[in-house]
């Protein structure tokens, strides 16, 4: 018998939300069905296993931080879209670290193209078109923004920056005025 309530949907959210308390290596469909209290058994007419549920959450997580990142880039260009989208990335990943984390596990192909990942891509892609790169340039500071972001937030969300001064933030901030001034001056191939 189906425990009336339970829906795939509701066990992605409350899974997302372990994910923020726990960490999300630490989601199984044990521990969502304990946090129901309900058998595990119960829980597998909604999920296939728990890559299902990973994948689930991350696919949440995903939509998430666009619809974040598409509200912060609203009527903004140039500098202050690329502030608006580091920022809203920063604060979710901040906010939300279980989702920020599952919205990094590797998705098959089929799976990656349906998710908001695609959303991902072209905001970056909108930022850039305000400095002007085209092909592979535009490429390659998609690239380089992502791996910036994802690099400076994981090391600070690890504690990597707490132990001297200036504060992460005023660094954040002088990371961002260096990737405006390193866009508006991409160099030549």
């Amino acid at each position: 018998m189906v425990r009336a309530g339970l829906t795939a949907e509701r066990l992605a959210q409350a899974g997302a939300e372990l994910a923020d308390q726990v960490g999300f290596e630490k989601v199984t469909v044990s521990a969502l069905a304990r946090r129901f209290g309900v058998k595990d058994a119960s829980l597998y007419s909604h999920l296939k296993n728990s890559q299902d549920l990973k994948t689930r959450i991350a696919l949440l997580a995903l939509a998430e931080l666009a619809d974040r990142v598409a509200a912060a880039l609203a009527g903004r260009a140039g500098k202050d879209a690329l502030v608006a989208f580091a920022n809203a990335y920063r604060d979710y990943a901040r906010e939300h670290p279980g989702r920020y984390e599952a919205a990094r596990l590797r998705l098959d192909p089929e799976t990656a193209a349906a998710s908001a990942g695609g959303r991902h891509a072209r905001m970056t892609r909108a930022i850039l078109r305000g400095y002007d790169l085209t092909e592979p340039d535009q490429t390659h500071a998609v690239r380089l923004l992502g791996s910036v972001f994802h690099g400076y937030v994981s090391l600070e969300m690890a504690g990597g920056f707490s132990h001297s001064a200036p504060d992460s933030a005023e660094s954040w901030s002088r990371v961002l005025d260096a990737l405006d001034a390193l866009l508006r001056n991409w160099p030549a191939p």
